[in-house]
């Protein structure tokens, strides 16, 4: 069928090539014509495809995914109309001849409103399809707050992706698009000793305007659409109570410590999900692709939200990347967009009216260590952990201070998870040794979209780069949990051991299709108090990233009166969360909402 549209395109285009030249009168030179089109046409459409697309079995149809023969007719269409053109200029059928507009000053004004609604749309379709490609569907809420932090420490090969995609495919269109839109000359067609024009410079005025609107509209209603640009209205212009009704403020009042402290151990696998697990296992995959996490599990409590073994966090309102993720787990309530002057990621000013579990743990004498081989600085982590907590950061520029790596070292995000665990290990030697209890937390990066990074150590079992990735990486992971429970200081730590947020890598989000994806979570050797407790509190539960906040605390022994904190609730103690008493929909709607309460009591001291 392809080779027979593409017949009938190029033979349409010889019999308008004899109409409109008129070289070829007799009936050989006519056939003439229509073999040529139907012979240079096919053929040069065959290299194209071949040599410069570089599409492999272009004569085997049946092989290609997709309308491979529809992409080839439009092909042959593209490089017929190209023949035919040249043709016509070549014999002066048509001639572009130099006019200038009766009001010049108005006209040039109307073009050039054209370029820039031409190039804002060209912006917001090349942005949203990189978006995408690159990290999955964005929330409007991490688009925003990412524009109004931090921005040291992104991984590099971000900035080049950026460059090569939208800025340069923006680039290029408006450029040809401006040509054409500030073109002097207008198209005439001669035929029989007499002229027409046939594209004037009003009409490519008028047209170039109208494809400027529409790209536009289409552009903006594109990125509206799938980033949902219109929450953010709700974010500034409906309020809602809902977390200063249900928020409850971490105080001596409302938590009470066991005798002996018990340590700490917090390890965030980045885009961790129970999706890569396989079918039969609850997940989405043919092979199983954390096979040593799920043997792992069955050493310690996990929350899921089936009646299966494995399951975990349901996606909520603010929490959907990994600064965000660490403030819902860390402080126990969503990570909102500033709506009344105040940010995030500047000095003492990250969340300066909240109280996180660092602050809690700092003021019972705990030694704290966080370790990620990023910059700090990054989201305005470094404001984060010396405000709340006084951490010891070991971030890349810590490592590269403290000569674990050198100084022009830069490899993925920073340094690579190969080197974390080393590093971790050695800091949780110190720690154990200080005499204090300890609280470490670290978060892996090489699971991250779009592709991951695959260590020249790790095998490569599957076809793809990121399952590669992901399946090392819990290898690893599994093999530094096995170093810590081998070590003097396990007997009294509680890890806990949780998927940040879901991967925004489009090979999955792109392809998992009616499955409800979680986050992978597990914990190891919690406090005496919560052994043989009934299994329904760790199957079928609705819970989010902030049900984290006590569920840590309770996890080394932490009694909780009333079990909430933030507006979080102590999975262990079987108390229903928001989520499974108002709704997850209810819930992350509310929570999309502005809070006042928010703005003036989180993000900014009290009163102040």
């Amino acid at each position: 069928m392809m080779w027979i549209f593409g017949t009938v395109i190029s033979v349409a285009f010889g019999i308008a090539d004899i109409a409109l030249i008129g070289n070829a009168k007799k009936i050989g030179s006519r056939i003439n014509v229509v073999l040529r089109y139907l012979f240079t046409v096919n053929l040069t459409s065959l290299f194209i495809t071949k040599y410069v697309l570089r599409v492999p079995n272009i004569f085997q149809p049946s092989l290609h995914k997709g309308p491979y023969a529809l992409k080839y007719c439009v092909l042959v269409f593209v490089v017929s109309l190209a023949f035919i053109l040249l043709k016509c200029f070549a014999a002066d059928v048509l001639k572009l001849e130099k006019t200038n507009p009766k009001n010049k000053k108005r006209a040039n004004a109307l073009k050039t409103a054209s370029v820039i609604l031409f190039a804002l749309g060209m912006v917001a379709y090349t942005a949203t399809v990189w978006g995408i490609q690159a990290y999955g569907a964005l929330s409007p809420d991490q688009i925003l707050i990412n524009l109004i932090s931090p921005v040291e420490g992104n991984e590099v090969g971000v900035y080049y992706s950026v460059f090569e995609g939208p800025v340069l495919k923006t680039a290029f269109f408006t450029a040809v698009f401006t040509l054409i839109t500030f073109s002097p000359y207008q198209l005439k067609l001669n035929r029989n000793g007499q002229s027409f024009v046939i594209i004037s410079e009003f009409f490519l005025r008028i047209t170039s305007f109208l494809v400027s609107i529409a790209m536009f509209i289409g552009g903006c209603a594109f990125g509206i659409t799938k980033f949902q640009l219109k929450d953010l209205f709700s974010a500034y212009f409906f309020d809602s109570a809902f977390i200063e009704e249900h928020y409850t403020a971490p105080s001596d009042a409302n938590i009470k410590f066991p005798e002996q402290k018990r340590n700490l151990i917090l390890i965030y696998l980045e885009s961790m999900e129970n999706t890569f697990l396989s079918k039969e296992m609850g997940g989405y995959m043919e092979e199983n692709l954390i096979p040593d996490l799920a043997q792992l599990a069955n050493e310690g409590y996990v929350f899921s939200h089936t009646d299966k073994k494995l399951g975990g966090f349901l996606p909520s309102t603010g929490a959907g990347w990994s600064v965000a993720s660490m403030v819902n787990m860390g402080f126990g309530i969503p990570m909102k967009v500033p709506t009344d002057g105040n940010a995030y990621g500047s000095p003492g000013n990250f969340l300066p009216g909240a109280v996180a579990i660092g602050d809690i743990l700092h003021e019972q004498g705990y030694e704290q260590t966080v370790m990620f081989g990023a910059k700090a600085a990054f989201g305005g982590l470094d404001h984060y952990f010396n405000l709340h907590g006084n951490f010891n950061i070991i971030d890349h520029t810590a490592a590269i201070e403290k000569g674990l790596i050198p100084e022009d070292y830069y490899v993925w995000w920073g340094y690579e998870d190969d080197k974390l665990y080393s590093f971790a290990k050695d800091e949780l030697t110190r720690l154990s040794q200080t005499g204090k209890p300890f609280h470490f937390i670290m978060e892996t990066a090489d699971t991250h979209a779009p592709e991951g990074y695959l260590s020249p150590n790790a095998e490569k079992k599957f076809p793809d780069q990121y399952s590669n990735a992901i399946y090392y990486s819990q290898k690893e992971a599994v093999k530094f949990i096995r170093w810590i429970q081998s070590q003097p200081f396990y007997e009294n730590t509680t890890v806990f051991i949780i998927g940040d947020h879901l991967t925004m890598a489009s090979v999955i989000s792109e392809k998992v299709k009616d499955y409800q994806r979680t986050c992978f979570n597990l914990v190891l050797n919690p406090d005496k108090s919560l052994i043989n407790l009934p299994e329904n509190r760790f199957v079928n539960r609705q819970w989010a990233a902030f049900d984290m906040f006590p569920t840590m605390l309770a996890g080394i022994g932490v009694q909780i009166k009333d079990n909430r904190l933030g507006i979080g609730t102590n999975l262990f103690s079987g108390k229903k969360t928001l989520f499974e008493t108002y709704g997850v929909d209810s819930v992350n709607d509310s929570l999309t909402q502005k809070s006042e309460f928010y703005n003036k009591n989180i993000l900014a001291k009290p009163n102040s």
